[in-house]
């Protein structure tokens, strides 16, 4: 973890950027106080997308019905 002071903080923030996202920590003092911390984030996971299958398939308007009359004969003991 390196401390620098506000001064040299604005001097050389490029340098310091590039330093916190490659993994370090610089911690940013004021009068040998630290008053702020520069750390890498993490990148944000991508969520799951939905509906990425859109239009590569079809669902009839009767799905909810397809099948009734074997289901039927199946409970009516008619296999």
């Amino acid at each position: 973890m390196t401390t620098v002071n506000i001064h040299e903080a604005k001097t050389r923030f490029s340098r310091l950027v590039d330093a916190a996202s490659q993994g370090e920590t610089i911690v940013i003092a004021k009068a040998g106080k630290p008053i702020a911390k520069l750390t890498r984030l993490e990148a944000e996971r991508t969520p799951t997308r939905l509906g990425f299958l859109r239009g590569y398939g079809r669902i009839p308007l009767d799905f909810d019905r397809i099948g009734d009359a074997e289901i039927e004969a199946l409970f009516d003991g008619r296999n």
